[in-house]
């Protein structure tokens, strides 16, 4: 019986003869797995190919340039929407009553006067229907799109067309954009083929392409690659460890090639970070509004100073995300970066970071140099003095602390003369103090290996004691504020402790200083002086000026000095920067509020400023010349019967009364931001920024917003 409930044709006794049976089907071997199991699938390139290739043209400083579309210089005159429509309405109306009137007769025959003038008899009055309709039409047509081409222009409809149109439709859809030819593609490391490098190109290519490598890796490879462009490194050693390691070639020293996290978005190939969004304010020049606002390197090259009461987000906004993006460039090779802020500030996870020094908390598993790591005493007294009354000094821009570097420099020299090292705090403290026993004990051993010049130097500290005027007291008791219990294991200098110093700035180095603020507020002070001290002594004799070196110091509150306003001016020209947070500018001594904005090239004022703080950044930031239009609106008196009754109806259908209008344009001088707009007009989570990078070009102060 077959499915369909028919009998079979072959009859019932063919079921019951026996077939012989099928040998069974080999069933189909599964496709071989692409990868272990339990192993995740292998990672797309794309995604690292499309970073690579995306456009990041020229710009003005401070524009984030990843994807970045130029905009014009000047504001374009934008007519409102409903003025515009009804005018290009208004105008196809005339365009068809002038049509109309020519084609009805009512204005003559005019207007064909040029066809017969032009054309033969023959053409016109001929028999051929085709032809003759052909010329008739034709010159009908070509009238017609006379008419709309005039009325077209009155009416703006190329404006209508590109704001309405298609063109708008393309600017709103995503532009797909085209792989770039292999000589202009980023990913084929074309300059590593020009040098004879090609094998090195092609795996470090092969491995772009396969997701194996990420922007740290690409930033770090060009690095090196500059390393080698520049003799510093030969060619042979460079392509030995690319086709070794690949995309792992020439790591960090700590072997890490990315950070544990990222909180703000970074472009390595620019070196920039993004901060925010630039407002969309008549304030702003035309062409930042609704741009990123970004900084990097470049910069940051000429110091930044962020001014803005506590949670403005200077430490959230700005002090972490310019932080980590140094720590990524330190991962790539060009960077050292040294973050100091109070302990538990938010200035990243300790895996961020190469060296992290916790002041003050014996789990801390490095100690801070107090002398910077240098072996002059001179040196040495020099940045002591500075960090221990640099704040006492003349707050002039002139004054120095030389009286105390000479005290200090008295001390130090004969000490390592005898010891072969510096004294720790509390011996520094039995010197200053005059404490008969170490100073006896100091001369014994200066008499003993025939140091007569320092015998005289230490002649000369011990009659000064206990003279009125002697700045040893005043260093006795600011030094008596790192003699703490709770400092007992720091500061060491016998050479058991593992000591950071300042000068490690010669590598890629990522450190990171926890300042006891909490209970020791003079103790941090005085070592965030000493840090910036150190940095800017530092950085002005290091070997690899190449390598962008830059401190970040979230709370600066104390900190500013003459000395240390000299300090700054001098980082630039060292590829050297500083990061500066402060609550207010009272924490700054008037004297140096003008020298500190002026030695600084990127200035942000965030919101909640106070007024006599917004006084000094308007001064900074100058005035410009604008056009201001007054506008004077005079009532119409109407004296004849029919203007009256005119002017009723007026007044009846919009409200007011006639009147006409005068308009004054005059140029003006204006604070481009007062006083006042910064402490009022400053919206929460926005900030007003101008820059300056190293080659002198700046941007003019702009709304910023820090949440965009």
């Amino acid at each position: 019986m077959n499915s369909d409930g028919t009998q079979d044709a072959r009859g019932t006794h063919a079921d019951a003869v026996p077939r012989p049976a099928r040998p069974p089907e080999a069933p189909a071997m599964p496709p071989r797995p692409a990868r272990a199991p339990g192993m995740p699938p292998p990672p797309d390139g794309s995604a690292f190919l499309t970073w690579l290739r995306a456009p990041r043209p020229e710009a003005a400083p401070g524009v984030w340039r990843f994807g970045h579309r130029p905009r014009p210089e000047q504001e374009p005159e934008q007519i409102p929407a409903r003025q515009l429509l009804s005018g290009a309405v208004i105008a196809f109306l005339v365009g068809w009553l002038v049509w109309s009137l020519l084609w009805n007769g009512y204005l003559g025959g005019w207007w064909v006067l040029p066809l017969e003038l032009f054309t033969p008899d023959s053409w016109r009055h001929s028999d051929d229907r085709v032809g003759n309709a052909f010329l008739w039409y034709g010159y009908y047509t070509l009238i017609a799109l006379v008419i709309m081409i005039a009325v077209g222009r009155m009416g703006r409809w190329g404006e209508v067309w590109r704001r309405y149109g298609l063109p708008a439709w393309r600017r709103a859809a995503p532009v797909s954009e085209r792989p770039p030819a292999p000589e202009e593609d980023p990913a084929q490391w074309n300059q590593l083929r020009a040098a004879g490098a090609g094998e090195a190109a092609d795996r470090l290519a092969t491995e772009a392409g396969a997701g194996l490598m990420r922007d740290v890796d690409h930033a770090r490879i060009a690095r090196a690659w500059q390393g080698v462009a520049s003799g510093r490194h030969s060619l042979a050693t460079f392509t030995g460890a690319v086709l070794k390691d690949g995309a792992a070639a020439c790591l960090h020293p700590s072997g890490e090639r990315d950070l544990p996290g990222r909180l703000a978005r970074h472009d390595l190939v620019t070196g920039q970070v993004r901060l925010g969004t630039t407002a969309d304010d008549p304030r702003n020049p035309y062409a930042y509004r609704g741009t990123g606002l970004a900084l990097g390197p470049e910069l940051l090259g000429t110091s930044l100073l962020a001014v803005g009461p506590a949670g403005s987000g200077k430490t959230a906004d700005v002090v972490w995300p310019l932080a980590e993006s140094l720590c990524l460039h330190a991962l790539a090779g060009r960077a050292a970066v040294v973050v100091v802020g109070a302990a538990g500030a938010g200035l990243g996870p300790a895996d961020a970071y190469d060296v992290v020094v916790r002041i003050g908390k014996p789990e801390s598993v490095y100690d801070l140099d107090l002398y910077g790591g240098t072996t002059d005493p001179d040196e040495a007294a020099a940045v002591l003095a500075e960090a221990l009354v640099g704040d006492l000094a003349d707050p002039h821009p002139g004054s120095d602390s030389r009286r105390s570097t000479t005290v200090l420099a008295q001390l130090l020299g004969p000490f390592q003369a005898v010891h072969g090292r510096f004294p720790s705090v509390p011996e520094l403290r039995q010197l200053l103090d005059g404490t008969p026993g170490p100073l006896a004990a100091l001369r014994k051993g200066l008499q003993d290996t025939g140091h007569e010049s320092l015998l005289r130097e230490l002649d000369a500290r011990e009659r000064q004691l206990g003279h009125p005027g002697d700045v040893g007291v005043v260093l006795a008791d600011r030094v008596a504020l790192l003699d703490r219990p709770a400092f007992a294991g720091f500061f060491d200098t016998s050479g058991q402790s593992r000591p950071f110093s300042l000068r490690a700035l010669d590598h890629p180095v990522r450190v990171r200083i926890d300042l006891p603020a909490r209970g020791h507020a003079d103790a941090s002070r005085i070592l965030a002086r000493l840090v910036l001290a150190q940095f800017t002594a530092s950085v002005a004799i290091r070997e690899d000026r190449s390598l962008f070196a830059c401190l970040v110091l979230d709370d600066a509150t104390g900190v500013v000095t003459p000395e240390a306003v000299r300090g700054v001016q001098r980082l630039r020209s060292g590829n050297a920067g500083a990061v500066l947070t402060l609550r207010t500018l009272d924490d700054v001594a008037r004297p140096l509020r003008g020298p500190l904005l002026g030695a600084i090239g990127c200035r942000m004022a965030l919101s909640g400023l106070t007024p006599w703080d917004g006084q000094d950044f308007a001064e900074v930031w100058g005035k410009e010349w604008i056009e201001a239009r007054d506008v004077t609106d005079r009532q119409i008196i109407a004296e004849t019967p029919a203007g009256k009754v005119l002017h009723m109806v007026r007044r009846v259908i919009t409200g007011h009364a006639p009147t006409a209008r005068a308009v004054t344009v005059r140029q003006v001088e204006r604070e481009r931001w007062s006083a006042s707009e910064l402490a009022h007009a400053v919206p929460p989570g926005h900030a007003v920024l101008s820059l300056t990078n190293v080659k002198g070009e700046h941007a003019p102060p702009l709304l910023v917003d820090l949440r965009g």
